[in-house]
């Protein structure tokens, strides 16, 4: 597999998008491709029908914060594409998942992530480290970017993500780091709001962790999803939520400094149904398998988990996922990168595939993360 481009931008929103679409252009079309023939697999909805359903998510992701509408429009220009088209893959949760919770006798499945943070009190070198695997459809490692951005308001950041999505896994140069699982509810329909994939770029946009929780308070959410954010001061929660508001969001702390999170609802406060065991029904053991490794454990590095992110129990559906050739094409998933950080040295390790063949090459983002945050304590 070859290693996943590496995308710089900066300036304005505009300006940024623009820059992003004009180097990812190729994976920018190449992912818009892809999710023509996945929105008609699972929602069986066609190009025109997917851009319609997108313009009605505009005008909140413009009262969540223009900017990132900016930035959207940008890439659209940047890629010589419209801008219903970039629109139509940052919802692209929206549309799967909602259209699989609506019709519980389709029996597609979709592979996503397990994910980990680990405190000061608990990492071997007094750190703060947070990474996790990937897992998504086979096309995703065609179109994976690491996109690294310098903003002219707020933190800089870098995020690994799909070319024209707008953020995923990343970390921020105020010490904020973010891993994510998908989440699915009966409560998922599609109502349009705040997309799982704008929230996640709101985070980055965050200063300290509890911005980042304020930021999934700020409007109604469209998508249940999972948010595990760390900070470089050794604060650190998971934070499920399904479809609403504030009120809708469930938070827990580590537990003797460990946080876990694979694809169902750990929360004691959530009451309705999980659609996602039954969407991800490995999801339980991958957690089950990730908390025995980490259990036999004192001292964690990020040895340990390159080891445990490589697990293949429960094979081809384990914590490293490999495609299940029992399943057709489009519901086939897989490891798509495996992602590690270390938020106090501002390094991150990507494995551009599967961590159990590929070496993870470390980037030091000591330099490009050193934007002085507004609220850093003197």
């Amino acid at each position: 597999m070859s290693t996943f481009p590496h995308v710089r931008v900066e300036g304005t929103p505009r300006e940024r998008g623009r820059a992003y679409g004009e180097q990812a252009r190729e994976r920018v079309l190449r992912s818009i491709e892809a999710y023509r023939e996945v929105f008609a697999a699972y929602a069986g909805w066609d190009w025109a029908a997917v851009t319609g359903q997108a313009r009605a998510y505009e005008a909140p992701i413009a009262r969540f914060e223009p900017r990132y509408l900016e930035e959207i429009r940008g890439i659209a220009e940047g890629a010589g594409i419209e801008e219903t088209d970039v629109l139509a893959i940052n919802v692209r949760t929206e549309v799967m998942f909602a259209a699989k919770a609506r019709q519980a006798s389709d029996a597609r499945r979709v592979g996503e992530c397990s994910a980990f943070a680990v405190t000061p009190e608990r990492s071997a070198d007094g750190h703060t480290l947070m990474g996790q695997n990937w897992d998504w459809l086979l096309h995703a490692s065609e179109t994976c970017v690491v996109l690294e951005v310098q903003q002219d308001v707020g933190p800089d950041y870098v995020t690994v993500v799909e070319a024209g999505l707008l953020a995923k896994t990343g970390m921020n140069s105020s010490g904020i780091g973010l891993v994510t699982n998908a989440l699915v509810s009966d409560a998922d329909r599609g109502e349009p709001g705040i997309p799982y994939h704008v929230a996640l770029r709101g985070i980055l946009d965050a200063e300290n962790i509890s911005d980042a929780y304020a930021v999934l308070q700020r409007g109604f959410r469209s998508s249940s999803a999972n948010y595990l954010v760390a900070s470089a001061d050794g604060l650190a929660a998971d934070i499920e939520g399904i479809p609403g508001d504030f009120d809708r969001l469930y938070m827990s702390f580590p537990d003797e400094g460990v946080l876990l999170h694979t694809n169902h609802f750990r929360s004691d406060r959530f009451t309705g149904s999980d659609v996602g065991q039954w969407l991800m029904p490995d999801s339980p053991f991958r957690f089950d398998r990730l908390q025995a490794r980490i259990g036999r454990e004192g001292k964690l590095s990020l040895d340990t988990f390159r080891a445990a992110l490589a697990d293949h129990a429960g094979y081809p559906s384990g914590v490293c996922c490999h495609p299940d050739e029992r399943w057709a094409r489009l519901d086939q998933g897989a490891t798509v990168a495996s992602i590690l950080m270390d938020l106090d040295t501002k390094t991150m390790w990507v494995a551009d595939g599967h961590p159990c063949i590929t070496p993870y090459r470390a980037i030091d983002y000591t330099s490009f993360l050193s934007k002085p945050s507004p609220v850093a304590r003197g």
